[in-house]
C-alpha cells in the first residue's frame, strides 16, 4: 500500500449556472463523499477546493483528498497536476470522476488509463501529466435526443425524470469510488460495472 494519499477530482465548471449541469457530476459525486465523511472543502494554494480524511480504521486507513478545480473544463490539468505534486501522488493514485456520453444515464463504469473519448477534461489531465495513467469512474449521462448538440447537453441541468434517480446515482458513484480504493478495480468493476 502506497503512504501517499489517494486523490479523488472531481471535473466540472465552476460557478453557480454550470453546478447542477450533467458536466458537473463527477463534482456532485466528491460533494456526495464530502457529506458522508462529514467534511468540508476549502481553498488550496493549487486553485482547487480540497477536504481529506481517512478511509477505513486505524493502521489500515486510507488517506484521501477530495479536489475540485476551480478552473474550467479544459483546463483542470494544471490545477489537479499542481495539488498531485504537493502531495507526491502519483497518476496511479487519482481517481477522476467525469460525465460520459457514450453509457445511459445511471450506469457507472470504472476504468484505468485509456483515450479522452473528446473529453476535454480528461485531455487537459492527460496532458498536464503526460500520462493517461489514472483511474477514472464514468458517470453516463446518456446521448441527446434528436438533434441537440452534444456541447449543449451536457451544460443542461438533468431532466425532471433523470433528478428522480439522481440522488441514488451519486450515492453509488460515491460507493464506486470507495470500492476503487479499499477493493481495487478488478472488485469494482465485477461489482459496478452495469
Amino acid at each position: 500500500m502506497s503512504s501517499s494519499p489517494w486523490i479523488i477530482v472531481g471535473l466540472g465548471n465552476p460557478g453557480e449556472q454550470y453546478e447542477a449541469t450533467r458536466h458537473n457530476v463527477g463534482q456532485m459525486v466528491i460533494a456526495e463523499l464530502a457529506k458522508r465523511h462529514s467534511v468540508k472543502l476549502s481553498t488550496h494554494k493549487s486553485r482547487t477546493d480540497t477536504a481529506a480524511y481517512k478511509l477505513g480504521v486505524g493502521v489500515d486507513a486510507f488517506s484521501v483528498i477530495l479536489a475540485k478545480s476551480k478552473s474550467y473544463m479544459n483546463e483542470s490539468g494544471g490545477p489537479i497536476k499542481a495539488l498531485a505534486n504537493f502531495y507526491s501522488v502519483e497518476p496511479n493514485q487519482i481517481i477522476v470522476l467525469h460525465d460520459e456520453l457514450d453509457i445511459p444515464y445511471a450506469a457507472i463504469r470504472a476504468k484505468i488509463a485509456g483515450g479522452d473519448n473528446g473529453h476535454n477534461g480528461l485531455k487537459s489531465l492527460t496532458s498536464a501529466f503526460d500520462s493517461p495513467e489514472y483511474f477514472r469512474v464514468r458517470l453516463g449521462i446518456g446521448r441527446p435526443m434528436g438533434q441537440q448538440d452534444p456541447a449543449d447537453f451536457v451544460l443542461k441541468q438533468f431532466s425532471k425524470e433523470e433528478k428522480k434517480e439522481l440522488a441514488d446515482f451519486l450515492y453509488r458513484g460515491a460507493d464506486v469510488v470507495e470500492s476503487l480504493i479499499e477493493k481495487g478495480l478488478d472488485f469494482t468493476q465485477s461489482k459496478f460495472n452495469s
